[in-house]
């Protein structure tokens, strides 16, 4: 009989089953041991740093913004404030992934422009997490906030949201001195501690506001919150306050500050007051001047454009920024220059017939006064303003000399402690020209120099410092707007070394023919002296804005009027024991003595007559003590 043939082996079938069952059982025990180990690494090994992460997801900081410091003047006026604001927040998370189309609902409810609705996209970008607040608008009126309320249903992740932002209550009058703060840009942004101003939406941009940022800002301070997945708030675990900014006191006042401008009236210039005992920045004026109010909510581009394309310039801080040649004004100070080189005495002549001529030379360079005013002396070159006796006392010093001497009564280089805006001037040397013009010095350009024309540029305060340094006889004391900050008194931290004379007299000498400008009988600036109860040292200049040719007269009927010479005068009083500097430039003003002149007089007398128009008693002749004339 045949062999039945076996359908099923089981025998294979068990051994095959078995060593699947095997192989499952190794795979899983693979993996349990895998994620055994996994879990050892991160429970055991990793568990303070997975901690940590874990915190991180649940626990978030909060930036509180602090209070931003305050700003006074020298009596304690309000310069700059903080005021109650509403802005307008976005939490990106809150808006359910529909951030762009909520915010065309909002251009359209506010009616806002096409740029408004780019710079929202702007602000988002800067902002670092998706629930974290991003303001888009500062300072909400009523309207906005009533129009925000009614259709916050159509706006999630919007609030408004109160806030303090900065307020200047008299605005336009220190806006070149204080300057004012505005939106942080992106510039900005990237270069600021990120830490420190998380939750700040302005920065210092121009004046003090800028130049002790880091003071007026204060420390941010945070809120530690527990949040969902989500990022929602849930409560709060820790708070700390922010730490406010330090208040600032300016050496200016706001009393003096508007007697400046007051005289000054409309016309372009600018004034400086300064205290010659320490250095003090009384008043500061630069005209026309503009609303700072109007950068701190973000400017609008028409605003921003009739500012800066207007041509008087009212953006522009004449004071520290506009470069002027300062005529005769330094010739107090090239008459310095002289005596304490030896190359005059207060005797010394100088024949004038109306002009001046270099050995050898034909070109006449000539005097103001084009029929001459004879024998010269120093007191009678400074009363007189002669031109030809400083064009023989330069060419006597030479270039280098001349550049020295300048130099040392801070010409032609930053003199301000805390004006970081400062422009450095100019003054000239051989050297100079080289390096830059790769020219030769020609010695008729020393002579141009020597009556405050030429290369020669200086700024208002460089000019009021000068004059600083002829009242304090060469004791330096750096201009400057801070008295206090944060009730400390600011340092220099390089100061200037003292003018020292061969000679101390060489100070009075000066004094004496600048007082001879105001009161001699041919003082070319008597007039604006007139009924003075005080003795007044002053300096005028005119300075040329455009060239006139050899043998040419200036004929400002001719002459367009931004082309005009510019007027400038400066001055200290009470002569004596000098308590007040003041210089004055006025653009395209013509005449120093005449149209300059006067402005000095008038702050003169707003800072040392009292209301009843007599001297106060700590400025009377004879009585050196110094006491502030406004508390």
């Amino acid at each position: 009989m045949p062999q039945p043939i076996p359908l099923k082996d089981h025998d294979k079938e068990k051994n095959l089953v078995n060593r699947r069952l095997l192989a499952c059982a190794a795979l899983v025990f693979s993996l349990v041991a895998v994620l055994v180990g996994r879990l050892y690494v991160l429970q055991v090994l990793q568990h303070a740093q997975q901690s940590a992460v874990s915190e991180n997801n649940r626990v978030h900081v909060l930036p509180i913004a602090p209070e931003r410091g305050l700003i006074y003047d020298r009596n304690g006026v309000v310069l700059a404030d903080n005021k109650p604001s509403f802005d307008l927040t976005m939490t990106r998370e809150r808006t359910g992934g529909a951030t762009a189309q909520v915010l065309d609902t909002l251009t359209q409810v506010l009616g806002l422009g096409e740029e408004d609705r780019k710079q929202f996209d702007k602000d988002l970008r800067r902002g670092r997490k998706p629930f974290e607040p991003v303001t888009l608008m500062v300072g909400l009126d009523e309207q906005q906030i009533a129009l925000v309320a009614v259709n916050q249903f159509r706006l999630p992740g919007l609030d408004v949201e109160p806030q303090f932002i900065r307020e200047y209550p008299l605005g336009a009058h220190f806006a070149h001195s204080v300057g004012y703060v505005g939106r942080i840009n992106e510039k900005e942004a990237k270069a600021l501690d990120s830490t420190e101003y998380r939750g700040t939406q302005s920065i210092g941009k121009t004046g003090i506001e800028h130049f002790y940022e880091s003071q007026l800002h204060g420390h941010v301070g945070y809120e530690e919150v527990e949040t969902n997945a989500q990022g929602r708030v849930m409560r709060v675990l820790n708070h700390k306050d922010p730490t406010p900014g330090q208040d600032i006191v300016l050496t200016l006042d706001a009393h003096l500050q508007q007697a400046a401008e007051k005289a000054l009236g409309d016309r372009r210039g600018s004034v400086v007051v300064l205290d010659p005992a320490n250095g003090d920045v009384l008043a500061m004026v630069s005209n026309p001047s503009f609303d700072p109010n109007l950068f701190v909510k973000g400017i609008s581009f028409k605003q921003y454009a009739e500012l800066r394309d207007s041509i008087d310039r009212p953006l522009f801080n004449r004071v520290l920024r506009g470069l002027y040649a300062p005529g005769s004004t330094v010739k107090p100070e090239v008459a310095i220059a002289g005596l304490d080189s030896g190359v005059i005495t207060p005797g010394s002549r100088v024949f004038d017939p109306g002009y001046y001529e270099l050995p050898n030379y034909d070109h006449k360079y000539r005097n103001w006064n084009r029929t001459g005013d004879g024998w010269v002396d120093l007191y009678t070159a400074i009363m007189r303003s002669n031109d030809t006796y400083f064009y023989d006392l330069a060419h006597k010093l030479g270039i280098d000399r001349l550049h020295d001497y300048m130099a040392e009564f801070g010409l032609g280089q930053k003199v301000s402690l805390d004006m970081f805006e400062e422009s450095s001037g100019l003054m000239p040397s051989a050297q100079w020209k080289r390096a830059t013009r790769r020219q030769a010095w020609f010695p008729g350009e020393t002579l141009i120099l020597g009556i405050g024309q030429g290369y020669m540029q200086v700024t208002p305060l460089q000019l009021a410092q000068a004059t600083s340094l002829l009242a304090s006889k060469g004791v330096w004391h750096r201009p400057h707007l801070a008295m206090t900050v944060g009730g400390d008194t600011p340092v220099d931290p390089n100061p200037m070394p003292d003018i020292v004379l061969r000679d101390r007299r060489a100070w009075d000498q000066v004094s004496q023919g600048m007082q001879m400008v105001m009161h001699d009988p041919r003082g070319i600036a008597r007039a604006a002296a007139a009924g003075a109860q005080y003795r007044i040292a002053g300096k005028s200049g005119t300075a040329q804005v455009v060239a006139i040719k050899q043998g040419e007269r200036y004929n400002r009927n001719k002459t367009l009027e931004r082309h005009r010479d510019n007027a400038l005068f400066v001055g200290f009083a009470p002569a004596e024991h000098p308590s007040v500097v003041v210089a004055v430039m006025i653009e395209n003003g013509e005449a120093g003595g005449r149209v300059a002149g006067p402005v000095v007089r008038e702050v003169m007398d707003a800072y040392l007559l009292d209301d009843q128009g007599h001297l106060k008693p700590q400025y009377a002749s004879g009585n050196a003590t110094k006491a502030s004339p406004h508390g």
